[in-house]
């Protein structure tokens, strides 16, 4: 099963656009299932989900966790993802430091 991990420093009062982007499996190669979780360090920030056309998470607050999200009690979010559909992670950091945002995301063929 494809797995995607990614921890990246959302600076100050600014966005990151896609926290896995440039990852291997950003793109589905085929019909899958996402399992999908998402922490940040510190209060403040706020995340949106997208797969291909499917809005999973409105703009909302992240959970917070200094750790990877917990498989399975942290993957929060669902999808089926269809081929070639592109998976877009956006953390959007409202504070005035640094904060470190998290993913971890899970990719079982159907």
């Amino acid at each position: 099963m494809p797995a995607i991990q990614a921890e990246v420093s959302v600076l100050a009062n600014s966005t990151n656009g896609n926290i896995v982007s440039g990852s291997a499996f950003e793109y589905s190669r085929g019909r899958q299932l996402l399992s999908l979780g998402v922490t940040a360090a510190a209060t403040g920030t706020f995340t949106t989900i997208q797969s291909g056309a499917d809005v999973i998470l409105e703009e909302s607050a992240t959970y917070i966790a200094t750790q990877f999200p917990i498989v399975p009690d942290q993957m929060f979010y669902n999808d089926i993802m269809e081929m070639f559909d592109r998976l877009r992670i956006q953390v959007r950091n409202t504070t005035g430091g640094n904060i470190i945002a998290r993913a971890m995301a899970l990719l079982t063929p159907l």
